[in-house]
């Protein structure tokens, strides 16, 4: 019983922990934000926290930092001229692929 008392707890704790960031801007912020500054900084937040959580963990992903440098630079050309999800993602993991083949044969 004490043990479900700990893990309701836990949860209710998670639980308003991930709703108030959320909640709190719609509750706070009536109307459109009309500074210039501040509006930018909001546009760039996702990219900005998809890098942080994205570049990590594509350097962890391969077995060699060169794959891995490959791949993000494929991804970041594709990317750049506007090509699709699926094609960057397929030309990223080719180029991966293609360079831990070569360096394993050398």
């Amino acid at each position: 019983m004490m043990a479900e008392n700990r893990l309701l707890m836990a949860i209710l704790v998670m639980m308003a922990a991930s709703w108030l960031p959320r909640m709190l801007p719609l509750l706070l912020v009536r109307g459109r934000i009309e500074n210039r500054l501040f509006r930018s900084f909001l546009y760039y937040v996702p990219y900005a926290v998809l890098a942080a959580m994205t570049i990590p963990a594509i350097f962890q992903a391969t077995s060699s930092v060169w794959s891995a440098a490959a791949g993000l630079a494929v991804a970041l050309v594709l990317g750049w001229q506007g090509r699709g999800l699926l094609t960057v993602a397929l030309g990223a993991s080719s180029a991966v692929f293609l360079v831990e083949r070569f360096l394993l044969a050398g």
